[in-house]
């Protein structure tokens, strides 16, 4: 069975900071609990996979693990397994010897540093009086999270990450922490490059780090295309019959929003400049949770049903 991939499970983006996936994993895991769904073998499987999930990407170092593995395994194609783990997983070995030559490796490494085969393996010699571009290592790409506050004061933050270093006649996996400084007004999604950070290329250049910057907005809200999207958590009869709730912006700022009669769960109202840094929010109705109801609401209820609603 194809295993599927862990951030649509989670139902989040792969630009979501690591604060956003565990509020998400917290909000399905209770939606499919086997507690909340007895006897529901479809609720049962659906955890069981909600879990399997966050073990995947639910903390930094689990999820950078799997980001590289899958950047790697992407280099090698679907079915590749260039070094023994599965799906083409290079963090399985410590170190590759590429001192003795083979067409087999020659071929790998091609793939993995874009050119240029392996000493002793029968590659083409450069000529350095040519002036030929060396073949580079692939780049890595490595997610940073930071809050609201950090991103408008900016400062440097550390991240670690797994690289290829060339080692002799031998490639090895190390894992690097570096820091990076972040200007003052940073937008979610901006790349910064550091150069010569990635993997090595035994005969070349070394790729390249690419730092994605994910702005966490905290609890009920999160990033699309760039937009940022807060849950406006409404009572089911407040959708139906409309009314007035209470928001709390991410400015700080609050006040009574309108709610039109028969609004749907998933309806979004967009408020112009009301988002983060001056950019536009869009408020997202969901259906608020309720806990234990009262005895008036629970014979009100019953009431609803036996009309047909």
């Amino acid at each position: 069975m194809v295993e599927r991939d862990p951030y649509s499970v989670l139902g989040v983006n792969k630009g979501a900071s690591d604060a956003e996936i565990k509020r998400s994993f917290r909000k399905k895991a209770r939606q499919f609990h086997p507690d909340r769904n007895p006897d529901d073998a479809t609720a049962e499987t659906k955890f069981k996979e909600v879990q399997a999930a966050y073990d995947t990407i639910g903390t930094a170092d689990s999820r950078r693990n799997f980001d590289q593995k899958q950047q790697m395994s992407n280099m090698f194609g679907a079915g590749g397994n260039s070094f023994g783990g599965r799906g083409g997983n290079p963090f399985g070995e410590s170190q590759f010897n590429f001192g003795g030559g083979g067409r087999g490796m020659d071929d790998i490494f091609g793939q993995m540093f874009g050119g240029g085969g392996m000493p002793g393996g029968g590659a083409r010699q450069r000529n350095p009086a040519s002036h030929q571009q060396l073949p580079k290592g692939a780049d890595i790409n490595v997610g940073i999270d930071i809050t609201m506050d950090e991103a408008k004061e900016g400062g440097k933050f550390p991240f670690t990450f797994k690289r290829f270093r060339k080692n002799g006649n031998e490639m090895e996996t190390k894992t690097t922490t570096l820091k990076i400084t972040i200007a003052a007004d940073a937008k979610h999604g901006q790349i910064k490059r550091l150069k010569g950070q990635g993997h090595d290329h035994p005969q070349g250049d070394t790729g390249d780090v690419l730092i994605v910057i994910r702005i966490d907005a905290g609890e009920g809200t999160y990033w699309e295309d760039g937009i940022l999207v807060q849950e406006v958590s409404t009572p089911y009869s407040t959708l139906v019959l409309g009314g007035k709730i209470k928001v709390k912006l991410p400015s700080g700022k609050s006040g009574n929003l309108s709610v039109a009669a028969n609004t749907q769960i998933g309806d979004r109202r967009r408020m112009v400049g009301a988002g983060f840094d001056g950019g536009d929010l869009d408020l997202e109705f969901v259906l608020q949770e309720n806990g234990q109801l009262t005895s008036a609401q629970l014979k009100a209820l019953e009431s609803l049903q036996k009309s047909g609603l």
